[in-house]
């Protein structure tokens, strides 16, 4: 493996110690593809191709900032004009090698797409590519950031692209490939730069204090690699920072103080207490972390990245995919995931993501870290949740409607000792007789002649019909004459209704189901009711006397009667369903009306 350490040529162009000081980022740069750390494949296929002589005229490198991409271009410019070359491994010692790696070979152009990205820019491009390199094989542009071009210096490069002369190559590299043109990137051989694991930093950063001479706490490279995202450059920039602040020797105290940050053991300390629901210690913790000049915002960060952990444990990840604790506190880690819950620690990472969301436009960062710290720390238990809702949908259960929910809560506390819960039958209001049993449903009565301006309290069984009679007496026209053969109310669950109609009475009930009624309906009742509310429309099942009589004051006149039975039939039933209409009028016959 050729040495990581600055060759004769990186020392002689970007200098040593006794010049002109050259940051870390710079001096410690790859130089070969085997110091591609965290891109094997890139520099796998580049060998490849330059071993089997299949190297394209274009290449496009993407991938997040600080992951190699320009470094690799540089690599794969020294691996085709090296003296000794084309080889996958430059010399690094010829004046060749020497010039790219400076970035002052005449053939080896490296332009900012960002500040050259008129199609003027382009042209002069194109007319130096026709001329044959000076000392070298291959005339070279790496154009970085190349998504900055233009439209039109896009289309100008175009043909050049496709069919360029034999002694050019270009590469590209960029952050944001989706806003390269198609046409562009068909004519390139694309590489995509992956993300650098936290391992392979922590490796490259204790070679760079060695070299350096300053010694290191393993723990501060590592929150130093975490804190970098995959970004190598990043990494190294903080390592600059910090050989600054400690040049002897660099501790984990130093690394929190420089980034603003809290140590991982008041970070599982804050942690733990809002897993044990301890909002008052936990607020506790977050002002000894503020006190000691750790900022809000990068706590927060810390915070979501730590139940970004939780998660992944409660969900049986292994502990090599945590990203915020280090592996000597993996199992607290497993443990307090397995306590919370994926619902659970869900809904604490969206209290956190909207928290960080807010803290970039407020000026009271402290208040808002203290919100979503005791909005977290009063989080119930989220794992019942599912069942809970399945069991109120299924209906079970809708006898207790009626009762607090710290009632229901007790009762499923009951069900999990031990004791067997009685199934309940979903209760049924009809408008003239007490509850009762769905399957002992009483004849069709009258609306109640509650006051239109009563507001009722709450859909339960007890104004379930008030509430009813309500909507049908502020509703007029034709859906409001069906709405009220209705001839009995049910709450199935908080949030719903369920109007019943005598089985004759299919009609009616074809008619309140229609989407634009039943939005009327349900708006009426959420003015009503103080809370949005379903309903839902059924046909009495049973058979017996109770289908066969209507109320005094809902019994139908006979052209209604005769309208309904009309609407029954099939071909008329049929008519207004591909037609989306409904009948408004029957006309007898002429035989019957002659009679």
């Amino acid at each position: 493996m050729a040495d990581l350490f600055p060759t004769r040529a990186t020392a002689e162009a970007e200098g040593t110690r006794t010049s002109p000081y050259v940051v870390v980022a710079r001096r410690y740069r790859p130089q070969t593809f085997e110091e591609l750390l965290g891109q094997e494949h890139v520099a796998r296929a580049l060998s490849n191709a330059i071993t089997t002589n299949r190297v394209g005229h274009a290449y496009l490198f993407t991938g997040a900032r600080g992951v190699g991409k320009t470094s690799a271009a540089r690599i794969l410019a020294k691996a085709l004009n090296c003296e000794r070359g084309p080889t996958p491994v430059p010399c690094n010692r010829c004046d060749v090698c020497e010039s790219i790696s400076s970035g002052d070979d005449v053939d080896v152009l490296e332009i900012d797409g960002a500040s050259n990205r008129g199609i003027e820019e382009i042209r002069q491009l194109r007319q130096n590519a026709n001329v044959r390199p000076s000392r070298e094989r291959f005339k070279i542009y790496i154009i970085d950031e190349v998504h900055m071009l233009t439209r039109e210096a896009f289309n100008a490069l175009l043909k050049t692209l496709e069919e360029p002369p034999d002694h050019v190559k270009f590469i590209f590299c960029t952050t944001e490939p989706g806003k390269i043109p198609i046409t562009i990137l068909s004519r390139c051989q694309r590489f995509d730069f992956a993300g650098i694991r936290a391992v392979s930093i922590v490796q490259r950063l204790r070679q760079i204090v060695e070299s350096e001479k300053v010694a290191a706490d393993p723990e501060a490279l590592e929150i130093i690699a975490r804190r970098a995202n995959g970004s190598m450059r990043d990494s190294q920039s903080l390592l600059e920072q910090l050989l600054a602040f400690a040049p002897e020797r660099i501790t984990v105290a130093d690394v929190n103080g420089m980034l603003g940050t809290v140590g991982e053991e008041r970070l599982m300390s804050l942690v733990d207490h809002m897993v044990q629901r301890n909002a008052p210690q936990a607020l506790a913790d977050l002002d000894a972390a503020i006190q000691q000049g750790v900022e809000v915002g990068p706590l927060v960060e810390q915070l979501f990245g730590y139940f970004r952990d939780l998660l992944l444990a409660a969900v049986d990840c292994p502990g090599e995919m945590f990203s915020s604790a280090s592996p000597a506190n993996w199992p607290t880690v497993m443990e307090a995931g397995k306590r919370l819950g994926v619902e659970t620690t869900l809904a604490a990472m969206q209290i956190l993501d909207h928290t960080m969301g807010r803290l970039r436009y407020s000026t009271q960062g402290r208040i808002l870290a203290e919100l979503a710290v005791v909005r977290i720390s009063n989080l119930e238990n989220l794992s019942e949740l599912p069942a809970l809702i399945a069991q109120l949908q299924s209906g079970i259960g809708a006898q207790a409607m009626e009762a607090k929910p710290e009632s229901v809560a007790s009762d499923q506390s009951k069900k999990k000792g031990g004791e067997a819960k009685r199934p309940e039958i979903p209760l049924v209001i009809s408008p003239s007789t007490s509850p009762q049993p769905v399957e002992k449903t009483s004849p069709p009565c009258s609306r109640s002649d509650m006051e239109p301006g009563t507001r009722p309290k709450g859909p339960t069984v007890q104004n379930a019909m008030e509430l009813w009679s309500q909507v049908v007496s502020r509703l007029t026209g034709f859906a409001a004459e069906h709405a009220k053969h209705f001839c009995s109310v049910a709450t199935f669950a908080p949030n719903r209704l369920v109007i019943t109609f005598p089985k004759a009475y299919t009609f009616s009930r074809s008619v309140c189901e229609r989407p634009e009624q039943k939005v009327k309906f349900e708006q009426i009742l959420a003015e009503l009711a103080g809370t949005p509310l379903q309903v839902e429309f059924r046909l009495l099942e049973e058979k017996g006397p109770a289908n066969d009589q209507a109320p005094p004051l809902l019994r139908p006149v006979p052209l209604q009667q005769r309208l309904a039975q009309a609407a029954s039939h099939p071909m008329v039933s049929r008519a207004a369903e591909l037609l989306g209409a409904h009948p408004v009028r029957f006309d007898e016959p002429p035989e019957r009306k002659a009679e």
